[in-house]
C-alpha cells in the first residue's frame, strides 16, 4: 500500500487534497469537480475495476460536545440526558461527503475516494457511467442524505416511500419523522398525516462502575 501511495500522489498531484494511509487503508480526497476524470484513470490505469460501495456522510455534529462521553448522571445515561447537546460548526461549509469504495481484483488492493460537498448544494457526478454498480448505492445516498448526482438516468427513492418527507440520515431529521402514514379504511388508500406521537431524547446506556467488583484496599 506504501508503493500504491507513492504512486497515486505523484499520478494525481495537480488535483489530489490529501492521501491518507492508516491502518493499511488508504483514502484519496478529492475535490467533486475532478471526481468523474479521477475515478476514469483509477479504473483503466491503476486496474480498480469493480466498485463495491457509495455512501453518504452528514459531518453536521462531528465531533460536537453532545458526543462526549461523560461520568454517569445517576440516570443510566451519559451523553445528551437533557436534549441540549451543542454541536460544532462544519468548516468551510462543507457539511456532507461521498465515500467511494474501490477493488482491483488483479492487485488485490482496496481504496477509499472520499469527496466533500457543499452544505447547501450536496451535488456531485454519478459515477454510474464507470461503474454501472453505482446505481442503486447513489439512489440510497439521495433518498437517506439528499445528496444528488447529475447524471443519474433513474434518481429516485429506493428505501423510503415514495411521498417521505425530508432525509432521515441527515443529522437534523427528527427522531420521530415529519409524518406518519395508516391505511384508511373509508378512502381505501395510504393517508399521510402530522405526527401524533411525542418526541422525546434517545441516548445509549453505559456501564456504571459497580462496588462489588472493585479492588478492596
Amino acid at each position: 500500500m506504501d508503493v500504491l501511495k507513492a504512486k497515486l500522489e505523484q499520478h494525481f498531484d495537480d488535483v489530489l487534497l490529501d492521501c491518507e494511509l492508516d491502518r493499511g487503508e488508504l483514502t484519496l480526497h478529492l475535490p467533486a469537480e475532478v471526481l468523474l476524470s479521477t475515478c476514469i484513470q483509477l479504473r483503466d490505469q491503476f486496474e480498480f475495476e469493480q466498485l463495491i460501495d457509495v455512501c453518504g456522510v452528514d459531518y453536521s455534529e462531528y465531533g460536537g460536545s453532545s458526543w462526549e462521553t461523560k461520568a454517569s448522571s445517576g440516570h443510566g445515561f451519559s451523553r445528551a440526558v437533557d436534549g441540549e447537546g451543542h454541536t460544532e460548526p462544519v468548516s468551510e461549509g462543507y457539511r456532507f461527503a461521498v465515500v467511494y469504495h474501490l477493488l482491483s481484483v488483479k492487485h488485490n488492493q482496496r481504496l477509499r475516494i472520499k469527496v466533500r460537498l457543499d452544505a447547501d448544494h450536496p451535488i456531485v457526478d454519478s459515477v454510474t457511467p464507470i461503474w454501472n454498480g453505482a446505481d442503486w448505492f447513489e439512489r440510497e445516498a439521495f433518498d437517506l442524505f439528499g445528496i444528488l448526482f447529475t447524471g443519474h438516468e433513474d434518481l429516485r427513492r429506493i428505501l423510503t416511500d415514495y411521498g417521505f418527507v425530508g432525509h432521515p440520515f441527515r443529522k437534523d431529521f427528527p427522531l420521530i419523522g415529519n409524518v406518519e402514514m395508516r391505511y384508511d379504511p373509508e378512502k381505501k388508500r395510504v393517508v399521510y398525516e402530522p405526527v401524533s406521537i411525542v418526541e422525546r431524547t434517545l441516548v445509549p446506556r453505559v456501564i456504571r462502575d459497580d462496588n462489588r467488583y472493585q479492588d478492596e484496599h
